[in-house]
This record gives C-alpha cells, sequence and structure tokens, in this order.
C-alpha cells in the first residue's frame, strides 16, 4: 500500500519532469485546490436521491484524486506532515464538538450551546 508521502512523492516526480514547479506557489495549488472541489460538487449538483444512485463513480473519483493532489502539494509546499496536521486538527475538533453535546446533530460548534 502506497503512503501519503510516497503518493506525494509521485506527485512531485511528475510535476517536476514538465517543469510545472514554477506554476505551483501556495496561491494557484490553494485556487486550484478550490476549483477541483468545486468540479466534485458539480457531479453532485441538482441531483435527486434516485440520480445520485446512479453517479458515475469514476468520475467522483477523478476529481476526489486532483482534490487530493493539490491538498497534497499545498502541505508539501509548507512542509506539513498530513499525519500530524490531521491529529491535530481531529483533536481540535473534539474539543469544539464533545460526543455529549453533538452526538447525532449537525449544528456548527458555535450552535451546540456550549
Amino acid at each position: 500500500m502506497d503512503t501519503i508521502e510516497e503518493i506525494t512523492r509521485l506527485l512531485i516526480a511528475f510535476r517536476d519532469a514538465r517543469n510545472w514547479q514554477q506554476f505551483h506557489n501556495p496561491k494557484d495549488l490553494a485556487l486550484a485546490l478550490s476549483i477541483e472541489a468545486a468540479e466534485l460538487n458539480e457531479l453532485f449538483l441538482w441531483k435527486t436521491q434516485e440520480q445520485l444512485a446512479q453517479i458515475d463513480t469514476t468520475r467522483v473519483a477523478e476529481e476526489l484524486a486532483d482534490v487530493l493532489a493539490y491538498a497534497l502539494m499545498l502541505a508539501e509546499k509548507y512542509h506539513f506532515d498530513i499525519a500530524t496536521i490531521m491529529r491535530d486538527k481531529i483533536a481540535k475538533n473534539a474539543v469544539k464538538y464533545p460526543v455529549e453535546q453533538s452526538r447525532n446533530l449537525a449544528l456548527k460548534y458555535t450552535e451546540l450551546g456550549m
């Protein structure tokens, strides 16, 4: 199984072979990530539950891969360790969304009445 680090190395090798690092500044990586996320969202836009059951999962996978690729390249640009930043964020969210106050609720932490 490939690790996040191995996938990131593959992405960087792909980028460098094409001399695209010059275009991969943090601003443009963030914008590209957002654009790819919008393309992923577009696959779901205006779909009924019945239509969603028939969604082209190949296209979902492709768009999701684009989102993840740009996220990984942005993390690499800032020398972030993905596992560390994810663990840190989960810990912060655990404080913001205590189980006893957020279970079965789709509310923002500011609406939990804490």
